[in-house]
């Protein structure tokens, strides 16, 4: 059963310096970009009732509250339906999220990055701290009471005080969920071929996690990189994690579906030209699902709960990986609960490595 659906809208004013997604620049192409993407959705989705539908990007809030209600209507969908929309904050005036309001759409996920305006310039962002600042308390004049912003860490000239601050600063602003992501410089970013000076190191960065875990002690710490007030977690994310169902529509987009992975095309005017048509598709061994259970649980902060996994895949799971359990339940790194294990802190910063060691 499929209960999730994710929208790739890739279009971007302008491409940010540390941004490897797939966006475009291409404002003319949105016409025969949305009639594809309706296309690939009357042809793949079935119907089902969604909990949660998420629109990311790239810039969603590019296209006007019409565009977007014109996709939604496409979905059955319910007040209880969690809808999120991604929003840059460059531009976005009153009436604009009026419109979102009314659209149906009841959660806004913003790029801020960081209150920093030197740093904002620097990776190439188009807002101000003040723009962010705008939107979140106009959204809430206008009844949003579930905002999430997103912070960068590890950025050009960042040290850990000024990182801290902005944490504080989003604090001040009463928002609901706060989610981190350390700077990875990738290929296809401006960064990757203009590297920039004076960003953190790895060890910096660790220390800068820990210190947001710490500053954000009054969030609760659900997901590695994700915190939330009581009863305002990520529905959404929580369905990746959880490895439930979900559609991916767009552009790029991923989707899982019966235990399939698969991936939309990435050039947009092949996509545009051929919506339905998939780039790749993979349907799942029993091994991989296990180790895809694994790999995503221990991303949750509660970590695995293992009666769920032994009765999903006929194993013993503590007989099955005991010698990694023993090793880093000894080291610290992972820590017994009372439904299963999950990752300490210590272990959260070396989670690669050891869920690495769950691959068969």
């Amino acid at each position: 059963m499929v209960e999730s659906a994710y929208i790739h809208i890739p279009f971007c004013r302008q491409k940010c310096f540390y941004c490897s997604f797939v966006s475009y620049a291409m404002p003319e192409l949105i016409d025969d970009y949305l009639k594809a993407l309706t296309e690939e959705i009357k042809y793949y989705y079935k119907g089902e009732f969604l909990n949660t539908l998420y629109l990311g990007g790239g810039t969603p809030s590019i296209l006007s509250s019409i565009q977007i209600s014109k996709i939604l209507s496409q979905f059955n969908i319910s007040d209880n339906t969690e809808i999120t929309i991604e929003l840059n904050p460059e531009n976005i005036d009153k009436k604009y999220i009026s419109e979102l309001k009314k659209t149906g759409i009841n959660r806004l996920s913003i790029g801020s990055q960081t209150f920093d305006e030197k740093i904002l310039k620097l990776i190439g962002r188009r807002h101000s701290a003040t723009d962010v600042e705008f939107v979140v308390k106009t959204a809430q004049d206008l009844g949003f009471n579930n905002i999430s912003l997103d912070f960068i860490y590890g950025l050009p000239e960042q040290n850990i005080e000024n990182f801290l601050q902005d944490l504080e600063l989003a604090k001040n602003l009463a928002i609901q969920h706060i989610s981190l992501y350390g700077l990875k410089i990738e290929k296809g970013s401006y960064f990757y071929k203009n590297p920039p000076e004076n960003i953190a190191d790895e060890d910096m960065q660790a220390d800068m996690y820990l210190g947001a875990i710490r500053a954000l002690s009054d969030f609760e710490h659900y997901e590695i990189s994700n915190f939330a007030k009581k009863g305002f977690y990520s529905k959404h994310n929580l369905n990746y994690w959880n490895n439930e169902n979900y559609y991916g529509f767009g552009v790029a987009a991923h989707g899982y579906t019966q235990k399939t992975r698969y991936a939309n095309q990435s050039a947009i005017k092949d996509y545009v030209k051929t919506p339905i048509k998939k780039f790749s598709s993979h349907t799942l061994s029993f091994q991989e699902q296990l180790e895809e259970e694994i790999f995503l649980g221990f991303r949750k902060i509660d970590g695995l709960n293992i009666s769920k996994i032994n009765e999903k895949f006929n194993i013993d799971f503590e007989k099955k990986y005991s010698k990694i359990l023993s090793k880093y339940q000894k080291s610290g790194h992972i820590k017994k609960t009372n439904s299963g294990f999950s990752l300490s802190i210590e272990g959260i910063l070396l989670s690669n490595v050891i869920l690495s060691e769950f691959l068969d």
